[in-house]
């Protein structure tokens, strides 16, 4: 396990912003993740569980406590022909990689997104019209009772209530993710292979020229509420706020509903940029914008 002390985590979040954690535990597996948890707890030190950093905005301040970051709890295996478990700290791309190369067909939607699967879990990820939640066979999670972590799972099946667009059952909840069984379908001669390989181009493609990734990002800022009409990022076009700035923060040229740090941007600058959102799409529109990124505080 690697440990370490004032850790930036600007160097661990997909928006490149966050001042130094007091302490950064890299556990190696579930014993070691539940023995620093324990003794957080034990010593009354605060701690925040990191994967990807992809929908969080740090403190400039940093962390005062333990950040744990999930990365190297991140096995990816398949059970059978129509069943792949990943580890919460697996990476998307891994994932989708991993599908791509033994012929599975179902996660071509997420090619290029950032962040964990313990992360796309959480939010219950969507992109392209798709969620996350459409390809889950069952989930693992940790709980503590009395000390002790205890490993619960239930089917999709069992728990479809719970989740919904861009929620799951581990959103306010002391629950730890621990991996996911996602539901795929096999192909087997060579022209569906490359099917599967060139539609995730396909869709790396579209984020590339969407100029997704030309600058740090945490993606979309704002969730969508399908009653209303408009999508979010619509509505802050609209706004006249597409290319608003504060500080080394901007809302994106190329899509209303991304803040792009273009230039040293600090949290506060994003702060700034998404009270602005919130206020002028009120006060145009009578729409109260929902964000979907995180601020941690110090």
């Amino acid at each position: 396990m690697n440990i370490s002390q004032n850790e930036l985590l600007k160097n661990h979040t997909t928006f490149q912003i966050g001042g130094p954690a007091d302490i950064f535990y890299e556990p190696e597996n579930f014993e070691e993740l539940t023995g620093i948890i324990a003794e957080c707890k034990s010593q009354n030190i605060k701690y925040f569980l990191l994967g990807g950093g992809s929908n969080l905005v740090f403190s400039d301040k940093g962390f005062r406590g333990a950040v744990i970051c999930t990365r190297k709890l991140n096995k990816i295996k398949l059970l059978e022909p129509g069943l792949v478990m990943a580890e919460a700290g697996a990476t998307m791309k891994e994932l989708v990689d991993f599908c791509t190369d033994k012929g599975l067909s179902g996660f071509e939607e997420f090619a290029g997104l950032p962040g964990t699967v313990g992360g796309a879990l959480f939010m219950n990820a969507r992109c392209f019209e798709k969620s996350v939640s459409e390809n889950i066979f069952e989930t693992f999670w940790l709980e503590e009772c009395d000390g002790k972590f205890t490993t619960c799972e239930i089917s999709f099946d069992e728990d479809a209530e719970n989740w919904d667009y861009k929620k799951s059952p581990f959103q306010n909840s002391k629950k730890i993710i621990k991996a996911g069984i996602f539901k795929v379908k096999p192909v087997e001669n060579l022209e569906d292979r490359n099917a599967i390989r060139l539609k995730c181009e396909g869709f790396i493609k579209g984020r590339e020229d969407r100029g997704h990734f030309k600058y740090p990002s945490a993606g979309s800022v704002f969730k969508n509420n399908h009653d209303f009409g408009k999508p979010s990022g619509k509505l802050i076009d609209e706004a006249g706020l597409r290319g608003y700035r504060i500080g080394g923060a901007q809302i994106a040229e190329f899509h209303g509903n991304f803040i792009v740090n273009t230039d040293g941007a600090s949290a506060e600058d994003v702060r700034g940029l998404v009270n602005k959102a919130v206020e002028t799409v009120k006060m145009k529109f009578g729409f109260v914008l929902e964000p979907e990124i995180i601020f941690i505080e110090e």
